[in-house]
Formats: structure tokens, sequence, C-alpha cells
């Protein structure tokens, strides 16, 4: 797999789509980082680079009580239906009402599916990944970016939040896994070839 700077969004959806099926007919691609790296923001132009490809957030999957411990769900939810080409239906989570919905949010099979969130590269997923793709954005950087942006209604999640994730990935890391590496820049965003290089396009 070939990605060289400012890689546009249209060629890295060219790469990512000729890449082998892994989770079923899907290629499951974990875009990952740090709270506050800018994730969603690129799963979404990815994912119109893409033609409207589906995007799973992990937070809809995570909750208050199991800010990491949700592979299981995710599993079972989630991959198990995609690995049979079924479409998936997924319980969300209210972060305001502190509780589950029922199980009817769709996430059909597609091409390409993208899981956006802490942890979506991490360990027990990877056998289902085609590609991970890492925000290069420092903790310290991100998660002031996403202080800033929740405000001071956040501030007692966030003082929660930052230990529990470094204790994730200090047990867990993702990006010396990282196929690419995706840097913001003044011209949008730099797609850089990450720690492991092992991609192979069909």
């Amino acid at each position: 797999m070939t990605a060289h700077p400012h890689t546009p969004l249209p060629r890295l959806a060219d790469i990512l789509r000729r890449l082998p099926p892994s989770c079923g007919p899907v290629r499951l691609v974990a875009v990952d980082g740090h709270a506050g790296s800018g994730k969603s923001t690129f799963a979404g132009r990815l994912a119109e680079a893409l033609g409207g490809a589906p995007v799973l957030r992990l937070d809809d999957i995570a909750s208050h009580d199991r800010l990491f411990d949700w592979t299981r769900r995710l599993r079972e939810q989630v991959l198990e239906p995609l690995s049979r080409g079924e479409t998936a239906h997924y319980a969300t989570y209210d972060w305001n009402a502190r509780r589950f919905g029922p199980a009817d949010r769709p996430l059909p099979p597609a091409p390409v599916v993208i899981v956006e969130g802490v942890g979506a590269g991490r360990l027990a997923l990877r056998p289902r990944l085609a590609a991970v793709l890492w925000m290069d954005v420092p903790h310290e950087e991100a998660w002031q970016r996403g202080r800033r942006r929740d405000g001071a209604v956040q501030r007692d999640f966030w003082d929660g939040w930052e230990p529990e994730e470094l204790q994730h990935f200090t047990g867990d890391p993702t990006r010396p896994f990282a196929h690419l590496l995706v840097r913001q820049s003044p011209e949008g965003y730099e797609v850089l070839p990450g720690p492991n290089v092992t991609l192979t396009e069909n």
C-alpha cells in the first residue's frame, strides 16, 4: 500500500477500496487516536470520499460504566452480522440519560465500513480490520482540544477520562500497529505510512 504526504482523500478512498475484505465482505477501517484528535471529523470526510460509507462511532457502543470494555458488545452486535454479510443492528448509548436504547441502529455490510473512536485499532479487533489509521496528535494537545470543545460542563468527565485513556493505550497501544498516520495540515490532511506497512491491495 502506497501513501504519500498530502494524499488527497479520494486517493486514500481508492486505496482502501482495493484492500482485501477483512470482515466477511466488508473492509473494516479503524480511525483511532486520542480523544480530541479529530477522529470524528476525519472519519466523516473519509466517508464522504468513499461515497457515503457507513461510520460506526464507538461513543455509541461505550458507556460511562464501560469506557473501554465494549469489545464483546461490538463483536456480538456488529462484527458477527457483518462477517455473515448481514446488516448489523446495534444499541446506542445515551450519554445524558446514561442508558442504552434498543438495538435498532442499522449498519449495512458496505464495501468499506469505518469504525471511529478511541481504541478502534485495539488488539482484539485487528484480525477483523483491513486498515488501521491513527490520528497523529500527541495526547496532551488532543486533550486540550477536547476540553476546549466540551467546555466546563464536561470537566469532571475529562478528569476521569484522561487516566483511563492513558491506561488503555499503555496496555494496548494502537500507534505501533497503524498502517497509516493522519496529520492535519493547512492543506487538509497529510497521510503518511505508519509503523505497520504490511497492507496489500487487491
